[in-house]
């Protein structure tokens, strides 16, 4: 295995300029979710120049499934490509698709020797949308023993406490009327809008202290002589397990059904698939700490990290179906964190070109560990 997991750190070595290329290529050229159109492309051409078998997914242009190798036990990696926006590749996407594509090559090149099956995953839409809940619904994750992505961060954890998240839109619709002359004939949106955000600033009193709830107004209204007929705003609401989300949602609702109810407005929700909370499996975050640790990246002990990280994703849910991990990796950013305009530019910095390569040998050792444990093995393939 030493020597097997050496050929596969070399292939990372081998493909460094080119994976490094990628990831700033990706930052470059920033593309929001469902519209990851040149991301996606040169993401699966880099695979498919690697030897791999390429799918597109039907009804998904963004999607896409590349597969290697023909060994029992099967791995799945995730890359993610989608940026935020305003503020680009602030979560570091372009990182975690480089790393992925390192990986899968890496797994590849040893995949016979090691008995493996890789598989990535192409996933759009991890900003809202839920690109791997479609995937999975879909069922293009079925064949796989397990799943792994690395995410860049601040700090390196490999089991961090990512949690649950509903993604929610509430458009009220109103009347219009002139705000001064006749102001009686209209029924205010806006109005609507600030009654649910009242309730909800009162909820907030009333729920765990591991629960959140935080949105914006996207639409207010048109001209402030006009009683606004339509207004719109974007929520996220978490709680630390789907099965407190699924609690929590319908309160969240109510508060802006109020707002309706008071004004007169019409009330529609758009309402996206719930992200589940992200459970990480203990042997494989294990094997993955130690192979951190071996090329020299420092790691807290588990009590120092808990709770550091409280963010979501659709990986969540993935990892609800089978064992998964999804470890942070560590890049220099001067203070600043995820979803900030800062971390975006860090992720085409040196540190992020090493997290590139460091996520890509992690994924991959830790895939080649996990297959020559009879152990852990035999518990995978079930």
């Amino acid at each position: 295995m030493t020597e097997v997991k050496a050929r596969a750190r070399e292939r990372v070595e081998k493909t460094r300029d080119e994976l490094v290329a990628l990831s700033h290529r990706i930052h470059e050229h920033p593309e929001v979710m469902w519209e990851e159109h040149r991301s996606s492309a040169w993401t699966s051409a880099a695979l498919e120049r690697g030897g791999f078998s390429v799918s597109p997914v039907d009804g998904l242009p963004t999607a896409f499934v590349a597969r290697a190798g023909s060994g029992p036990l099967h791995v799945g990696i995730c890359a993610e490509y989608d940026a935020l926006p305003g503020v680009g590749h602030a979560c570091g996407h372009n990182v975690i698709a480089a790393a992925a594509v390192g990986a899968g090559l890496a797994l590849a090149d040893v995949a016979d020797d090691a008995g493996v099956t890789v598989t990535v995953f192409g996933t759009p839409a991890e900003e809202g949308g839920g690109g791997k809940i479609e995937m999975l619904d879909r069922g293009l994750f079925d064949e796989e023993h397990l799943a792994m992505m690395v995410h860049p961060a601040s700090i390196d954890d490999p089991a961090p406490g990512m949690i649950a998240a509903q993604h929610l839109v509430f458009r009220f619709t109103g009347r219009e009327a002139h705000a001064a002359a006749s102001p009686e004939l209209g029924v205010n949106a806006a109005d609507a809008l600030t009654i649910g955000q009242v309730a909800l600033g009162l909820l907030r009193q009333h729920v765990r202290r591991t629960d959140m709830m935080h949105g914006i107004v996207t639409h207010g209204g048109d001209a402030p002589n006009i009683v606004p007929a339509h207004t719109e705003a974007r929520y996220i609401v978490r709680s630390s397990v789907l099965e407190d989300l699924e609690v929590l949602v319908p309160r969240v609702i109510r508060c802006f059904e109020a707002g309706a109810l008071a004004t007169g407005a019409t009330l529609s929700i758009e309402q996206e698939p719930a992200y589940a909370e992200v459970r990480s499996d203990p042997d494989l975050a294990s094997l993955w700490r130690r192979n951190a640790e071996a090329i020299g990246r420092a790691i807290e002990p588990p009590e120092a990290l808990a709770g550091r990280f409280p963010a979501s994703t659709d990986f969540g849910n993935v990892s609800r179906r089978m064992p998964a991990i999804h470890p942070l990796i560590g890049i220099e950013t001067n203070g600043a964190g995820n979803h900030q305009p800062a971390f975006a530019a860090a992720c085409a910095r040196p540190s992020a070109d090493r997290a590139v390569a460091d996520g890509a040998v992690l994924l991959a050792w830790t895939a080649l560990d996990a297959a020559t444990d009879e152990t852990i093995r035999r518990r995978l393939t079930g």
